[in-house]
């Protein structure tokens, strides 16, 4: 069973989504302030974080750097969820890291899909361990990333994301086959979600986030070693 962690003041909000969670078949464990937040991801090591951002203690901004610093729990996926509807509260909670962002009031089904989502992107893949593309090596099984040898710190998302891209590299891909790929869904909030993961992917990348071509009217594409 896949653990989650629900850190959320807000006594009854983390009632609610629990029930979901668990009736989803997840065990589920709850943190009302940021400070117990963080000290419960280091000791249970969940499969997910759904982290509030107004929290007590300490923020949710500074829970996520806190786990995002430990080796033990950096690779663990967030999603952030904040009464902080605003465009440009979800681009800077996308662009620090975060695997998905939702705000309140929010649709319980509608979290627990994204948590489905997240987890099955999470997964080890089964068959070839690792891939490598150029300078990019890939291992699925413990999610690393190396740039030419050199660990580069992707979160479980922009690992997806991009190893999609390479494993069909010369491809142009569909803005929509990559947002349901990754994501599991496709809207116009997670289009704009796929630019910011692309912008962050480039920088991390440095001279070889031009690799990543933007293919206009279309999507995406890694361009091959061959063009």
């Amino acid at each position: 069973m896949q653990k989650i962690l629900v850190v959320e003041d807000d006594v009854d909000i983390a009632d609610l989504i629990r029930y979901n969670l668990e009736r989803a078949g997840y065990q589920v464990f709850k943190a009302h302030n940021g400070i117990t937040g963080t000290d419960m991801c280091i000791k249970e090591r969940p499969d997910l974080v759904v982290l509030d951002l107004m929290l007590p203690g300490r923020n949710g901004l500074g829970v996520f750097k806190e786990i995002k610093r430990d080796s033990r729990t950096s690779h663990i996926p967030v999603i952030m969820l904040t009464a902080r509807a605003q465009t440009e509260d979800r681009i800077h909670g996308l662009e620090i890291g975060a695997d998905d962002y939702l705000t309140k009031p929010f649709s319980p089904k509608e979290l627990v899909l994204r948590v489905n989502a997240i987890l099955r992107r999470a997964e080890g893949s089964p068959g070839l361990v690792e891939f490598q593309f150029g300078p990019f090596r890939f291992d699925k099984n413990t999610v690393k990333f190396y740039l030419e040898n050199d660990p580069v710190d992707l979160t479980s998302t922009e690992f997806k994301l991009l190893l999609y891209l390479c494993e069909r590299a010369g491809k142009p891909q569909d803005r929509n086959d990559l947002l349901r790929t990754v994501w599991g869904y496709c809207d116009e909030v997670h289009s704009r979600t796929l630019d910011t993961h692309m912008k962050r992917l480039r920088q991390k990348l440095g001279e070889h986030g031009g690799l990543i071509e933007t293919v206009r009217g279309v999507g995406y594409k890694v361009i091959s070693s061959n063009s």
